[in-house]
């Protein structure tokens, strides 16, 4: 690896990791990436995983006063999301990597498509809280009982951020703003907390039984830290359909590479 392409991975580093903070879909960019520069699809996923551990912890950190009130709900949560990012990685591993070469053009352009219809989900869940808030009251931050559906979407999102995890964030956003009454900033928040134990369980996982590219992992990592800071900082502000559309373009761009190339 060259200086050039070190510094392109510290930069797509940094995006990945204010997208992860705001939107949840930076695999989309750091992944891609890693490909483009010769490294096979499982390294490159296993790397930016655990590359990205930090970035999601500090995203996490940004949205400390969202996330006030929340850590007995998110405490139990966790549980989920660590066993179902266990199956994931244990998955990962457990299959060829042809299989993985084979599925990941599927699960990325999955992704694209969630994160275009976010915009849509996002309406659905305000309006959904809003009707549920008018028939049963307002409910104390935090507290509401973990119902067996929304734990079973958390093991499931959690189970797919394991194998591969783009956009896992926009999947555990739709379910936490369903089943929880809460805005929409504290369940990114919440978000956060919980992607950062998927990946962060995933690493683990890989970092024994997986071959992973450090130098990767470190400027990843580095870059990711300071866009998750970043993203929570200032993500607000950036234009959301800007942002959708540029993710989605690294998306396809990369399934079509996969397939065809």
């Amino acid at each position: 690896m060259g200086p050039a392409e070190g510094l392109a991975i510290f930069g797509v580093g940094v995006a990945a990791g204010a997208v992860n903070a705001v939107v949840g879909s930076g695999s989309l960019i750091t992944f891609p990436t890693l490909l483009a520069f010769g490294f096979p699809p499982v390294v490159a996923n296993v790397s930016n995983n655990v590359g990205l551990v930090s970035g999601n912890v500090s995203g996490a950190v940004g949205y400390r006063h969202e996330l006030s009130g929340q850590r007995s709900r998110l405490t139990r949560l966790a549980v989920y999301s660590a066993a179902g990012s266990l199956a994931g990685a244990a998955a990962l591993l457990a299959l060829p990597s042809s299989s993985f070469e084979l599925i990941v053009p599927v699960l990325i352009l999955t992704a694209c498509v969630l994160v275009l219809i976010q915009p849509w989900l996002s309406r659905r869940i305000s309006s959904t809280r809003e009707r549920r808030a008018e028939q049963d009251g307002a409910a104390s931050p935090g507290r509401e009982r973990i119902s067996p559906v929304l734990g079973a979407g958390v093991f499931g999102s959690a189970a797919y951020g394991g194998y591969f995890g783009a956009a896992q964030g926009v999947l555990v956003i739709g379910l936490l703003g369903t089943f929880l009454d809460e805005s929409m900033q504290r369940v990114n928040g919440a978000k956060n907390v919980l992607v950062a134990v998927v990946n962060g369980t995933a690493a683990l996982v890989y970092i024994i039984f997986a071959h992973v590219a450090w130098l990767v992992v470190l400027l990843i990592a580095v870059g990711s830290t300071l866009g998750g800071f970043l993203g929570a900082k200032f993500g607000r502000r950036l234009p959301p359909r800007a942002l959708r559309i540029f993710v989605v373009l690294i998306g396809v761009i990369s399934a079509v590479k996969l397939i065809f190339f």
